[in-house]
């Protein structure tokens, strides 16, 4: 399978790092440990940012997060490998956090709003053998309801309140995490489908999230 990490050490460097930052689920430390964030970057002059704990550019004016980021946010979804979850992702970027989703949940479904980006997801699809992982281009905070409903929404960028059109989207027991920016910053936020939230550590802030589908890209 392409896009797999083929340097141990660095992956268990990676490891290492995201332990002592707090990323501690085995889960999410196996799918960050075997997917090789270099195969998400289109410029071969970053990739060696790729085992960074380094944010990095991609197209339109994108990027992909650092890695505690990711992982932080993906451990807060309490993902349990093997519990058949469905998982809708906002904001697919590079298809690099849809792509670690897709190796502990069941099914993914992302949402992108810039059509390059979605197509170039595609491809790595095709690439890493995701059968399990669907993207759209789209409006990602109306959500994706034709699929739902999710036993897990994430939003990989921040929002100042989150839509209630994702909200309706959760099943029974679901959870929704999300980064919320507030007068102190951007707090990490876990909704629960029975009204019950959550604030949760958070490092790094993120770019907000836009609504509607992108006019050009």
């Amino acid at each position: 399978m392409a896009g797999l990490i083929a340097d141990p050490f660095r992956a268990a460097r990676l490891v290492l790092h995201l332990r002592q930052e707090g990323v501690t689920d085995d889960g999410v430390l196996r799918a960050m440990e075997t997917i090789d964030r270099a195969a998400f970057i289109d410029d071969p002059a970053l990739t060696d940012l790729a085992f960074e704990n380094a944010l990095v550019p991609i197209p339109c004016g994108q990027i992909i997060p650092r890695p505690v980021t990711t992982g932080q946010l993906i451990q807060a979804l309490q993902l349990e490998k093997g519990n058949k979850s469905r998982v809708l992702l906002i904001g697919a970027g590079s298809g690099y956090t849809a792509a670690l989703l897709a190796q502990i949940a069941s099914d993914v479904f992302a949402v992108e709003r810039f059509n390059a980006l979605t197509e170039a997801i595609r491809r790595r699809i095709l690439n890493l053998e995701l059968s399990n992982l669907a993207v759209r281009c789209g409006d990602g905070l109306a959500g994706w309801p034709e699929r739902g409903p999710y036993d897990r929404i994430l939003l990989a960028g921040a929002v100042e309140e989150i839509p209630e059109a994702l909200l309706s989207q959760l099943g029974k027991g679901g959870l929704l995490v999300a980064p919320v920016v507030t007068p102190d910053g951007q707090v990490l936020m876990r909704l629960h489908e029975n009204g019950e939230r959550e604030r949760l550590g958070f490092r790094h802030a993120l770019p907000l999230l836009r609504e509607g589908p992108a006019q050009a890209l």
